[in-house]
C-alpha cells in the first residue's frame, strides 16, 4: 500500500507558479482588505443566494457601523453546470466588483481545488472560507474571530480558527440512519488516527485562517476533494500552526453534494493516502513567505 500510495502521488499544483505571474490580486502580495470571503460553489444557483444575501447583508452593516472593515467575496464557480455563474455576477453589479469578485474554473475540481483557487486570488489580512449552502450563520464569524484572537501571539502571523459541529453531534446521531451513523464514527476514527488528533470536527465549511497561515498551508495542499480540510490540518499541525476549534451555528441544507458512502469512502481512500504519502516522502512540506 505504501508503494502504491508513493508511485501514484501527483505533484504539486501549478496555481502556486500561475498567481505569481498572473497580473491580478494574489497571496504573496501584501493584504490590502481587513477580510476576504471565498465561497466555494458547484450547481448553486439555488442556495447561492440565500448565503450571499445574508453574508452581504453582515458584511455592510459592520462597514457601515466600522468604515475602516474592508471586504471582499469570492465566489469560485467550480465548473458548474447550471447558472451559478450567472447568479454570482448579479451580486458583482449589485455590490461592485472590487467588493464581489466571480472565478470561473472550466472544468469541476472539487471543493479544495475551488477554495485554493480563491485563497490564492485573495487581497485579506484574513481569509474566511465558507460553505455556499449557508449552513452556518454568517455572523457566526465573530466566534471565529474571538477564537483566533484568543490564540495570540501568533507564530510568525499564522493561526487558524475552525468552525465545530462537535457539539450538535448527539442530536444529529438521533437522526441519521444507523449505517450512516457508523460511517460518521469510523470516517472520525481514521481522521484521529491517521492525520488530525486534536480537532473534532475537521469537516465544517467555515474556517477563518491568517493570511499568513493560508499561504503556508494552502501552498503545500494536494487533495482538491472532500478530505482537503484535513490535510489542511494535518499540514497546520506539522508546521505548528495554532489551531481554535470553536462551535458555531449550524443547520442542514438541502442538496449537498456529499454521496453518504462513496464520498466517504473516497475520503477514507484520501485520508489513508495523506498519512502515506508524507510518511514516505512522496509529498515533502516547503515553507512559504510573505511578501
Amino acid at each position: 500500500i505504501c508503494a502504491i500510495a508513493h508511485v501514484t502521488a501527483k505533484t504539486m499544483p501549478h496555481e502556486d507558479a500561475e498567481c505569481r505571474k498572473g497580473s491580478g490580486p494574489n497571496i504573496h502580495d501584501p493584504a490590502t482588505r481587513e477580510l476576504s470571503v471565498v465561497v466555494p460553489s458547484y450547481n448553486e444557483e439555488d442556495r447561492l443566494p440565500l448565503m450571499m444575501d445574508e453574508a452581504l447583508d453582515y458584511l455592510e452593516k459592520r462597514q457601515k457601523r466600522d468604515p475602516s472593515f474592508t471586504y471582499e467575496v469570492i465566489v469560485v464557480n467550480d465548473g458548474s453546470k447550471d447558472q451559478t455563474a450567472k447568479v454570482a455576477k448579479e451580486y458583482c453589479k449589485k455590490y461592485g466588483s472590487d467588493k464581489v469578485r466571480v472565478i470561473s474554473l472550466e472544468k469541476n475540481r472539487g471543493k479544495g481545488g475551488a477554495v485554493r483557487t480563491g485563497v490564492f486570488s485573495s487581497r485579506g489580512k484574513k481569509i474566511l472560507m465558507a460553505d455556499a449552502d449557508g449552513a452556518t450563520k454568517f455572523a457566526d464569524i465573530e466566534k471565529v474571530e474571538a477564537g483566533l484572537k484568543n490564540l495570540q501571539p501568533w507564530p510568525k502571523g499564522m493561526a487558524i480558527s475552525c468552525g465545530s459541529r462537535a457539539h450538535l453531534e448527539k442530536d444529529s446521531i438521533a437522526k441519521r440512519s444507523y449505517f450512516r451513523t457508523l460511517l460518521m464514527y469510523g470516517f472520525h476514527f481514521l481522521v484521529w488516527f491517521l492525520c488530525v488528533k486534536e480537532i473534532r470536527d475537521t469537516q465544517c465549511g467555515f474556517k477563518l485562517l491568517t493570511r499568513e497561515a493560508a499561504l503556508q498551508t494552502f501552498s503545500n495542499l494536494h487533495i482538491e476533494r472532500w478530505a482537503f480540510d484535513v490535510e489542511l490540518l494535518y499540514i497546520a499541525q506539522r508546521f505548528k500552526i495554532p489551531i481554535a476549534e470553536v462551535a458555531v451555528n449550524w443547520t442542514e441544507i438541502e442538496g449537498s453534494k456529499l454521496v453518504p458512502f462513496w464520498s466517504w469512502l473516497q475520503m477514507g481512500r484520501d485520508l489513508l493516502f495523506i498519512r502515506l504519502r508524507y510518511m514516505t516522502g512522496a509529498w515533502k512540506l516547503e515553507a512559504k513567505k510573505c511578501n
